[in-house]
């Protein structure tokens, strides 16, 4: 996409003059920003580029607070694209848009039946997604976070773009007005850092995470199961043919859950147990080590890329996708239609259907507690 430096300039002034949500900020001088496309209420969305010393190239969307694209090179040095997404903000507005890249909230993952209770009191939320033929919500409901646009400020200083939406009081059906905070960026030891804050006025549940499909290959359409997969987790998260979890906190060993050790995703992934036929393959969360503050979580690999991603999070589990409803329908970037199984996504996170289960880490937010959620993935080659 082509602009004129000037004239983005001038209309990045002319947006933050306005002081409208999703206006870009007056202060983004060295970080590049480009028009994205427009909203059906005449909004511009914007995009922002993130580059570091080394090459590596970011570039993040105030549509949706979205990771719009990763470029990383290769063990030769060839930058290539490595995520999966559209072209402009009209893909990512349109209804066959898996979540590419996304911020995804309130509550990412399922909540069983659209329904949870706080404080007495029932809350009934849209029912989106039927896994199964069962019915739940599912990534916050029919407009989500990541069809929103967020307001949004780059500071070149700290390489990165912190954007800023408030969600109001019964917003897809959930309680409490919650002013959400993510903070993007990219450092010159080769880490994307998504950082995310969150306060509310009233009791709420939430679960923010971070949606990216993942191909280290550089080539579209290439499988991901000859991706290698690490997992610091030695239990996972059984589900019910709804995709709910049951509750059980049950051991990989001996599974195909177990990926304790690198194992190529295509190893097992037609293996015929319970868990892979109710998910499709792996469309599961995984339960981290325990341990204190950020701690790695995963590392994926791609062997003849010489790739490799690590992600760390201060969050209990992981959600490994992979991409099991991919189906060569949704023309993403260039027109590619993403075919099955051709990219994953690796989400940090709390327990799917935390609110439902008082075994689970809460999701509860209350008025002066303030909701925290770190995500870093470090790329490299060799």
């Amino acid at each position: 996409m082509k602009t004129n430096p000037v004239m983005t300039l001038l209309a990045a002034a002319c947006l933050a003059s306005c002081g409208e949500p999703g206006a870009s900020s007056a202060d983004n001088s060295k970080i590049p920003v480009e028009n994205f496309g427009k909203l059906p209420d005449g909004r511009e969305a914007h995009l922002y580029t993130l580059t570091n010393k080394n090459g590596l190239v970011a570039k993040i969307s105030d549509l949706g607070a979205t990771l719009v694209s990763m470029q990383t090179p290769d063990k030769d040095g060839k930058v290539q694209e490595i995520t999966y997404g559209f072209d402009d903000a009209a893909g990512y507005l349109s209804d066959g848009n898996p979540y590419f890249g996304a911020t995804v909230g309130r509550f990412g993952n399922r909540i069983k039946d659209g329904k949870f209770s706080l404080d007495g009191k029932e809350y009934s939320l849209a029912t989106n997604n039927e896994p199964g033929g069962i019915p739940c919500h599912l990534h916050g409901g029919k407009i989500g976070f990541n069809k929103v646009l967020w307001d949004a400020t780059a500071d070149a200083g700290s390489n990165s773009v912190t954007l800023t939406y408030v969600s109001k009081d019964g917003e897809e059906g959930y309680p409490g007005t919650l002013t959400t905070k993510v903070v993007y960026t990219l450092t010159d030891d080769n880490e994307l850092k998504w950082d995310v804050t969150a306060t509310t006025d009233a009791p709420t549940v939430l679960n923010i995470v971070q949606h990216t499909y993942w191909n280290l290959s550089g080539t579209p359409n290439e499988t991901i199961n000859d991706h290698v997969l690490t997992l610091d987790a030695d239990k996972f998260l059984p589900t019910d043919k709804g995709l709910i979890p049951t509750g059980e906190l049950a051991p990989v060993a001996g599974t195909p859950m177990d990926f304790t050790k690198p194992t190529a995703i295509g190893d097992r992934v037609n293996e015929k147990t319970e868990a892979l036929e109710f998910g499709g393959g792996y469309d599961h969360a995984w339960v981290l080590t325990p341990a204190e503050g950020m701690r790695h979580a995963a590392t994926l690999q791609e062997p003849k890329s010489g790739r490799t991603l690590d992600i760390s999070t201060d969050k209990p589990a992981i959600q490994f996708y992979g991409g099991n409803f991919l189906d060569g329908t949704v023309a993403g970037r260039d027109g590619v239609k993403y075919a099955y199984r051709t990219a994953c996504a690796l989400e940090t996170e709390n327990f799917p259907d935390a609110p439902n289960q008082a075994s689970f880490p809460s999701a509860v937010l209350r008025p002066g507690e303030t909701y925290k959620h770190s995500m870093v993935f470090k790329f490299s080659a060799k």
